[in-house]
């Protein structure tokens, strides 16, 4: 979600608040906790997303005293805003917005200045079960240091969604080299949404991450040196390719939606997806045939995390902690991961769950379509922000004439 001019340049003007470490008793928390409602400023366009939140929710209070007030926004820099202007308006306690869902631009924003509570994340008694060295995007957001400002909740990785009824897994391309043969073996068969879409740049940045002479130079800023050095296999590969695509690669699906409906359609055999659920949510709605399966890439794919923060001025702080803390349950992440509630990856360890919970995951990953950790592998880290500009204004000026 991008973060309004408005919003930019108001926090250039702020002074840089102290930032306090949450060093207090998990116990003294809990209790001060107790009678609290937490105002959790975050997304909400979709009903799956709304009825998880609404039941933690119920959970927190039924566990803890603690209430939870879902404040739904059409875009994360609605808080962003509410919160810069309580800062500029002197307001350093009893703040409006005590948790927000965020990742991106905006949690960068309120993170360079200041305007977050923390660090906290490594305080929480569930953070130990978090896999910060298999999932490096719980603690790295775009290429920037989360440092404890912010705790994971959710994970999204690259994927691809094709029909089992009418394509042999098994001649399927895993990498961006075997893409390509493949494309030539089935012409038409295979497209991307516009790159001005999310999708359509992330199926750019998947094939650059394997095409790049040094894929660690996608972590920092693009120079203009460093972008045409890396990206010159990258055009050299979809040169060649995009012949082969969907209508002779003169024409793009608008989204993620749209390409879906052309694999449903049976117009291509190949869909990228950020949600490795995304076979067994649009079977089970109708929206791809019972037969829909997800294919992973053999040398991993793109990653990142949705995490919830707490601003500095929030004024129920400690319910905001048991919140994020409860949110890290393998209960939750649990319930978070099932096709039919979100879909979307846990940010936990399992090695470090006990039987039990980690049975939990295990009878999720049974379901027809749904990958398990071991076929999703390491989620590679995304690019810097500037690398997503750069390909989505290079593609229009080389392929939009």
């Amino acid at each position: 979600m991008r973060l309004s001019a408005a919003v930019a340049a108001a926090l250039v003007a702020l002074a840089l608040p102290c930032r306090a470490a949450e060093t207090r008793p998990w116990a003294e928390i809990l209790d001060k906790a107790k009678g609290q409602t937490v105002h959790w400023n975050a997304w909400g366009g979709d009903d799956r997303n709304n009825a998880f939140i609404a039941w933690v929710g119920d959970a927190v209070k039924k566990r803890y005293g603690v209430a939870v007030d879902h404040v739904k926004l059409n875009d994360t820099a609605e808080a962003v805003a509410r919160i810069v202007a309580e800062k500029a308006a002197g307001r350093t306690e009893g703040g409006t917005v005590d948790l927000v869902w965020i990742n991106g631009a905006n949690f960068v924003a309120l993170k360079d200045r200041g305007l977050l509570h923390g660090p906290f994340a490594e305080s929480l008694p569930n953070f130990r079960l978090v896999d910060v060295s298999g999932k490096p995007s719980t603690v790295v957001d775009f290429t920037v240091p989360v440092d404890g400002m912010a705790s994971p909740w959710l994970m999204a990785q690259v994927v691809y969604v094709y029909d089992a009824a009418r394509t042999d897994p098994a001649s399927l391309p895993r990498s961006a080299a075997a893409m390509l043969e493949w494309a030539r073996a089935h012409p038409g068969r295979l497209t991307h949404p516009t790159v001005t879409n999310f999708l359509g740049a992330t199926f750019l940045k998947q094939a650059l991450h394997e095409l790049a002479p040094d894929p660690a130079v996608l972590q920092r800023e693009a120079t203009d040196a460093a972008f045409e050095a890396a990206a010159e296999r990258l055009w050299a590969w979809y040169d060649a390719l995009k012949p082969h695509l969907w209508r002779g690669g003169t024409e793009f699906p608008e989204n993620g939606p749209a390409l879906r409906e052309l694999l449903a359609d049976g117009e291509i055999d190949l869909m990228i997806s950020f949600n490795p659920a995304e076979a067994v949510l649009s079977s089970s709605n109708g929206l791809l045939p019972p037969t829909a399966r997800t294919m992973t890439l053999d040398r991993g794919s793109l990653g990142n995390t949705s995490f919830v923060a707490i601003p500095f001025n929030a004024a129920n702080k400690e319910g905001a902690l048991v919140v994020a803390n409860f949110l890290l349950e393998p209960e939750a992440q649990a319930r978070a991961q099932d096709p039919k509630v979100i879909g979307l990856l846990n940010v936990l360890d399992l090695a470090k769950l006990s039987p039990v919970d980690r049975a939990r995951f295990l009878a999720l990953a049974e379901q027809p379509g749904l990958p398990g950790p071991e076929e999703l592998g390491r989620p590679l880290l995304e690019p810097h922000p500037s690398w997503s500009t750069r390909l989505t204004a290079a593609w229009q000026t080389r392929y939009l004439r």
